[in-house]
């Protein structure tokens, strides 16, 4: 072997092995060097084959062109890949010339299988997974995920007397690779390991019973218990499966040794990546199923409501990117530009669990509309799969009204503000909430140059203010919070969407070409439309309500329920309470303010 410039038996996990063994590893071993900027591994390429210990240099990890971590001499690389198999996370590749000690899998898996191996493969995982955490916006998450947070599978039970066929029947009817065997006491556990080598290397018949198979007592975690030391745990047992039963003992569900070692894969970034790797419809939809367990793990870190609806809109933008893809592969090319737009709350990027798919289409002038139906079927039909559900209203590209020509869009931009008759109204309200997700045409220039002259047609500008004045509010008598029959508030309807209709008001009033609610405020603020408190007052209640609906949502997701905006009262802090009040109190403010310096009427 070559010489290198730092002894790799300095550091770990090479450190504690015995003379001999790490002479043997080192024989068996080779060095290389990369120059400056050459890939070593590739991110969702082929997975790693070797350990990678860095002797000399500089090795950076990469993702989307951001950089995620630096390893210096002494610090290893490869391990997650070559344990579990799978595709490397990031692009790996040298900062400077750089020289590494590669070890070839056998080799490493013993240096890794010792307490000293362990330590370091759980430690490394560790910072490696809150370094990655710091990009995805998911400190939280990484640092402080629960065993519960993480399962999105569920757990079959069997019964010691049940035949081996019938473990795998139900193993493979729930996609799972375990199942609990209920026991008097406890639970054990038969898996897909043990019907390779225990059923059919030994020749055994498959209605022998699974107690002849199964391995027990089953090692079993609650729920609470930390993610991280949980894998630790598993790393010190040896198993990479893990059942997780909530304060009574009963099985909740099941994570295995990837969801741990690629704790990552539950940040944003990484949700995107696997939308956007997916090779079918029914992966994409299985990629998008991850987004609620996403939101609960950055809602519990703390992380600002507003930029996880931020996450929930980028989630959806990379299904539609993906489906529509996949549905030119269906259908063939497209015969002319096109854009998929975002409209609404997902334009906006304030998308919640509960938000609904709006979206339109423009293609070329004189293109044929029935190839860009057939896709938008498609697209609409598998984002609601994915949990995007189809609008109640119909805004959805596959509606004729929401597909067009460039030219016609922009026809209808024009009569919105000319002619602002109730449906052209309803129509600005939405379309002119806009953002172009993907394809060619370049309509987005067109359509905000048209949105940018609202000033000039104060006819439209009264109806404008119509939407912003004319929604009733959940106050009651002495401005206390009013509820529905069933003790709730509808967050949307009563807070939500009267502050954004405020917010597109004075955005248009002036000009303002900006879409979210927040930018919105700012800009308005800053051409005078607003006055510094009504400004920070409704930016305030915006965030508050934001929070308070994603954290509902949440708790609904956490319990298995659908999501809703529908906020039972009585089930608030006091403080909570109070400051929604506040904050509804503050809109209201705002409404009659409006109302007194904007004549408005039919």
């Amino acid at each position: 072997m070559a010489e290198t410039t730092a002894e790799p038996r300095r550091f770990p996990p090479l450190a504690e092995l015995p003379d001999d063994e790490y002479a043997r590893v080192l024989a068996e071993s080779t060095t290389r060097t990369y120059a400056e900027g050459e890939t070593i591994l590739h991110e969702d390429g082929v997975p790693a084959d070797h350990l990678y210990v860095i002797c000399s240099g500089s090795i950076e990890l990469v993702h989307d062109g951001e950089l995620i971590d630096v390893l210096e001499p002494g610090e290893a690389f490869g391990h997650p890949s070559l344990l579990s198999g799978l595709a490397p996370a990031f692009d790996v590749r040298a900062r400077m010339p750089s020289t590494c000690l590669l070890i070839p899998g056998k080799a490493a898996r013993r240096v890794l299988a010792g307490q000293a191996g362990v330590s370091f493969v759980a430690s490394s995982l560790r910072e490696r997974m809150i370094k990655t955490g710091y990009v995805a916006h998911a400190r939280g998450d990484v640092r402080t995920a629960s065993l519960g947070s993480l399962v999105h599978r569920p757990l079959p039970v069997v019964r010691p007397t049940d035949s081996v066929r019938e473990a795998a029947r139900v193993m493979a009817s729930t996609d799972v690779s375990c199942a609990l065997v209920e026991l008097d006491t406890g639970y054990g556990v038969i898996t897909d390991s043990d019907l390779r080598r225990k059923l059919v290397a030994a020749n055994l018949s498959y209605d022998t019973p699974v107690e002849q198979l199964m391995t027990a007592p089953a090692l079993t975690f609650p729920a609470e218990r930390m993610a991280v030391d949980a894998m630790i745990d598993m790393l010190d047992a040896g198993i990479h499966h893990v059942p997780v039963v909530d304060e009574r003992g009963t099985p909740v569900g099941l994570v295995t040794a990837t969801d741990l070692m690629y704790l990552e894969s539950r940040t944003p970034f990484a949700l995107r990546r696997s939308i956007a790797h997916a090779g079918n419809v029914d992966e994409v939809v299985a990629a998008a199923r991850h987004l609620p367990q996403t939101v609960v793990a950055l809602i519990r870190a703390g992380v600002p409501a507003t930029d996880v609806g931020r996450v929930v809109a980028s989630s959806g933008d990379a299904a539609t990117i993906r489906l529509i893809d996949l549905a030119f592969e269906r259908h063939g090319e497209a015969p002319a530009a096109w854009a998929w737009m975002a409209l609404g709350s997902t334009a906006r990027r304030e998308s919640s669990l509960a938000s609904d798919q709006d979206n339109a289409v423009a293609y070329a002038d004189d293109a044929d509309d029935g190839f860009f139906e057939r896709v938008a079927i498609d697209v609409n039909a598998g984002l609601a799969e994915c949990g995007f559900g189809a609008d109640n209203a119909e805004v959805l590209a596959r509606n004729r009204i929401w597909r067009m020509s460039r030219a016609d869009w922009e026809r209808v931009f024009t009569a919105c503000l000319e002619q602002p008759d109730r449906s052209h109204l309803v129509r600005a309200a939405v379309a002119f909430d806009f953002r172009h997700v993907w394809g060619g045409l370049n309509i987005v220039p067109p359509l905000v140059e048209i949105e940018r002259q609202a000033p000039k047609y104060p006819g439209f500008l009264r109806r404008m203010a119509r939407t912003a004045t004319d929604i009733e509010l959940p106050l009651g008598f002495r401005k206390r919070l009013q509820v529905d029959d069933d003790g709730t508030i509808d967050v949307k309807k009563g807070a939500v969407v009267p502050i954004c209709n405020l917010a597109r008001f004075h955005a248009l009033s002036r000009g303002i070409t900006v879409s979210s609610t927040l930018g919105r405020l700012q800009a308005a603020e800053a051409e005078g439309a607003l006055d510094v408190d009504t400004g920070d007052a409704l930016r305030e209640s915006f965030e508050l309500v934001t929070r308070l609906r994603l954290e509902h949502q949440t708790a609904l997701s956490t319990a298995g329920q659908p999501a809703d905006n529908l906020v039972r009262v009585s089930d608030l802090p006091p403080l909570t309470r109070a400051q929604l009040t506040a904050a509804i109190k503050a809109i209201e403010a705002a409404q009659k303010q409006l109302s007194r310096f904007v004549p408005y009427g039919v």
